[in-house]
Formats: C-alpha cells, sequence, structure tokens
C-alpha cells in the first residue's frame, strides 16, 4: 500500500505542486486548506505524513498541531512535518514540543522534501515495529486460563495487586511465578515505572551483593567504576525477586534492611542510600523448612510472606491444556513467521492427558517444537514419543474394567463373515485407523495400541496392511 501524505496549507498553488511531485513518486495525496478541515478529516484520511503549513487561516498550524497531539487515538495519529516561509526560532521549538518530527522552510526544495518524508517514514515504520515487539513482549507474559485454580488466582491478584504490600508466590518450576509477578506490577499504580527481575540462584554467590546494591569504584578486584545495584534501578518501582530461597545470608541481611528501612550501601561503599520499591519474591522451595534448617533467616521469610500467593502446577488445572496449547501455537508461529496452525482435537485430548511435570514451561517448548517440526497441521502422530507412551501407560492403568461400549449396527455383509473373518477384519481396520492418525509412525501406533513394535510389525504383516498398499486401495 503506497504511503499517504495530507498536504495542510492554504496556498492552492502549493498544494498542486505539491501534489504532482508526490505523486510521481508514488504516494497517494490528501489536501485540506485550513486546519478546522484538517482536524475533521484526519479520522477518514489515515494519513501517514501531515504536510501542515505554519501560517494558515482560522486555527494556526502550531494550533492544529497541539490540537492533534491530545487526540485520543495516538496510534493512528500522522507524523508530522511543518511547512513554513517565514517560521521563527520560537516557532520550531514550539512545533517540536508538540510532536512535529521536521520543519521545512519554503519555497520547498524538492530533494529537501523527499529526504524529511523518507526519514519521517522509515521513523515511523521503526516506532510500529517496536511498538510490535514491545505488544509481543507483553504477550509473552500473559496468563491464560480458565479453570477454576487459575481463576481463584486472577482474583488473588486483583486484590493484592493495587497494594504495596509484599508478595511471596511460591509453586513449582514452570509454573509462572515470574508471570504473576508481572501480572502484580502491571494491576498496580506502579505499572508505568520500572519492573526489575533478579534471578537469585543464577547469580554467583560472590557478586550477588554486587548485583542488588551496587558497588564503589576499587571495592574489589575488576571493581573500575561505581555501578548502580538492582534495588537502585527498581527505585520507584517492583523488584522481583525470583528463586530468593537461593539467595546467600549475607545478602538476606542486607534484603532485611532495605524492607525494614529502605536504606542500603553499595558495596564498598558508607554512603546509606535510600529506596522506595515494591518487593515480590518467588520460590520453588519450602522456605519454613529452610528456616527450620537454618538456611534461611526467619525474620526476612515473615517480611516477605506478608500475601502468599500459590502458581498451580498445570496438572491441577488441565481445563486450560487447550487454551494454552491454542495460544503457545499463535506466538511460536508469529515468532518464527510461520502461517498459524492447527492443533487437533486428538493431539489436544492427548497433550490434556499428559501430567506435565514440567508445567506452562514444558508444553510451552513442546508446542514450540511441534510448530517447527511438524507440516499444515500438528496432530497425535507428530507429538513427542513420551508423551504418547505416558498417556497410554496411564490410559492402561486406569482401565480397571472393561468399558461398556456402544451397540453397534453392522452391515449385512459383515454380519455374514465368519468370526475368524470378521475379526480380522475389524482388527485391520482398527490398526490401519491408528496408523493414519499416527501418519504411520509404527513405535507411537504400537504405544497407543498397548502392545509391542516387533507384536505390530508381524499383526501388519499377517493382515496385508503397508502403507504402499493403503494408498494404492485410495
Amino acid at each position: 500500500m503506497p504511503s499517504t501524505i495530507f498536504i495542510v496549507d492554504d496556498e492552492k498553488n502549493i498544494r498542486r505542486t505539491v501534489r504532482m511531485v508526490l505523486e510521481g513518486e508514488g504516494f497517494t495525496v490528501e489536501e485540506a486548506s485550513s486546519g478546522e478541515e484538517a482536524l475533521a478529516r484526519l479520522p477518514e484520511v489515515a494519513a501517514d505524513v501531515l504536510l501542515l503549513d505554519v501560517q494558515l487561516p482560522g486555527i494556526s498550524g502550531l494550533d492544529t498541531i497541539e490540537r492533534i497531539s491530545k487526540l485520543k487515538n495516538q496510534e493512528t495519529q500522522p507524523t508530522i512535518i511543518m511547512i513554513s516561509g517565514h517560521a521563527t526560532l520560537a516557532d520550531a521549538v514550539r512545533a517540536t514540543k508538540a510532536g512535529a518530527y521536521d520543519l521545512i522552510e519554503k519555497p520547498l526544495d524538492r530533494e529537501r522534501l523527499m529526504v524529511a518524508l523518507r526519514n519521517a517514514l522509515e521513523r515511523r515504520a521503526m516506532a510500529r515495529e517496536v511498538e510490535g515487539l514491545r505488544a509481543m513482549a507483553e504477550e509473552r507474559f500473559e496468563m491464560v486460563g480458565r479453570s477454576a485454580a487459575i481463576t481463584a488466582l486472577f482474583a488473588q491478584i486483583a486484590k493484592v495487586a493495587p497494594t504495596r504490600t509484599r508478595v511471596l508466590i511460591t509453586g513449582e518450576s514452570g509454573t509462572g511465578k515470574e508471570l504473576i509477578a508481572r501480572a502484580l506490577h502491571r494491576a498496580s499504580a506502579l505499572a508505568d515505572k520500572p519492573f526489575v527481575k533478579v534471578n537469585c540462584a543464577a547469580i554467583p554467590k560472590e557478586l550477588i551483593e554486587s548485583e542488588l546494591f551496587g558497588h564503589e569504584r576499587g571495592a574489589f578486584t575488576g571493581a573500575t567504576a561505581r555501578k548502580r545495584g538492582l534495588f537502585e534501578i527498581a527505585d520507584g518501582g517492583t523488584i522481583f525477586l525470583d528463586e530468593v530461597g537461593d539467595m546467600i545470608s549475607s545478602a538476606q541481611a542486607k534484603v532485611l534492611r532495605v524492607l525494614q528501612s529502605g536504606e542500603f550501601s553499595r558495596v564498598g561503599g558508607e554512603q546509606a542510600l535510600k529506596v522506595d520499591v515494591r518487593v515480590i519474591a518467588a520460590t520453588n522451595r519450602d522456605l519454613q523448612a529452610a528456616v527450620a534448617a537454618g538456611e534461611f533467616r526467619e525474620d526476612l521469610y515473615f517480611r516477605l510472606n506478608v500475601v502468599p500467593l500459590r502458581a498451580p502446577p498445570l496438572r491441577d488445572r488441565a481445563d486450560d491444556v487447550p487454551l494454552l496449547s491454542a495460544a503457545f501455537v499463535e506466538l511460536a508461529c508469529r515468532e518464527n513467521g510461520m502461517k498459524v496452525k492447527v492443533i487437533s482435537d486428538e493431539a489436544v485430548a492427548m497433550l490434556s492427558a499428559y501430567p506435565w511435570p514440567g508445567n506452562v514451561r514444558e508444553l510451552r517448548n513442546v508446542i514450540e517444537r511441534l510448530v517447527i517440526l511438524s507440516e499444515e497441521s500438528i496432530g497425535v502422530g507428530d507429538l513427542p514419543e513420551e508423551i504418547v507412551a505416558e498417556v497410554a501407560r496411564k490410559r492402561r492403568e486406569s482401565t480397571d474394567a472393561p468399558a461398556m461400549l456402544p451397540r453397534v449396527e453392522l452391515p449385512a455383509e459383515a454380519r455374514a463373515l465368519p468370526l475368524r473373518e470378521f475379526r480380522d477384519h475389524m482388527e485391520r481396520e482398527y490398526i490401519r485407523i491408528k496408523l493414519d492418525e499416527n501418519g504411520w509412525n509404527i513405535s507411537r501406533t504400537a504405544t497407543l495400541l498397548g502392545i509391542e513394535r516387533t507384536n505390530l510389525h508381524k499383526k501388519m504383516r499377517a493382515l496385508g496392511l503397508s502403507r504402499d498398499s493403503q494408498s494404492q486401495s485410495t
């Protein structure tokens, strides 16, 4: 689609000349002769760039740009280039403060105009790309689910988020504790302030105090300059202490001091610095047991555990697997530049039956692998062997008594067969259906049927089943 340039100038000859130049370069051009007309037509024109004269009858160009900057729909606002025959420095400053990208003097030079337009369009495209990446990044941290467990958690987050209270999030690895922390931050009054994540388990023990609180130059070997710590960077916002149970005791003492007084000192420094941060912590350890074992300070535990939130494991919210799977498929396809794929109901049912020891993180990784390795759609045949085997094992264990199958009306030709031929016919059709469902993957089909791979090969030979014979018959 060609870019649309909206010319706003009260001189008809200038509008006509600029239109001829721009249309010759392949742009779509719209015109207005006043600021009032431009404001009225702006929503329908959907311009990419607005060429706006400073001196206009009625409201001036500078007043027009200030009114545009106050419009509600900021995303659809054009990039503005001011044009003027006698603009002052004060006019240029005012236009820039109001949001103008550039200012061009009259008479308009063709080359200068084209350079300004191309730069403005490139800047606009880059801004949209950044916004898209930001939206995608935010989407990665969205919590998805409708199960009773996740709905209850959403209700707790809604109550706690608007407060400044400290929160301790517990749960198994991969359950989305960081997502909960980010949700608390986004729904708080600090949403536009920094959110700083600290993985206490990933920072070497000898560096954690420097990372959290900063250091002065010369505090230790390699400290060639003063460094701000993460608490200082998070000042006014939220700091998220992930895996807080792995923090060393000396760092625990300093964190406790911050929670009590809001003060700390950089490593190697004597000056007390003051910060105002909301602290959210998370752990997959049993901190009460760690306190009893002397591995975690009891006073720090009580300071952090003002409001406890538990991230439920995925096995407790199996109803959310279909929603999560669909969301992860869409996200993985978009991130890898692929057309969105469809995941079959049978595959989703098998994913829902799997216990997911690695929780949501494991599901996401599996879905990304399926998106990359599968063809146009994702079926049972694309699922990893370990998932198919585990679900098949669970299903066998859960079948204590023969299932009550529905009554089946057989066609006349089937009722006329002797028992042995009927059995072979039905067994052949059932195995063929399972092979089709699994893309003729022998190992996976054997696992689902609950028989050995070699046994399935024997049955296929005895029943005359092969992929070649199947394709010939169809």
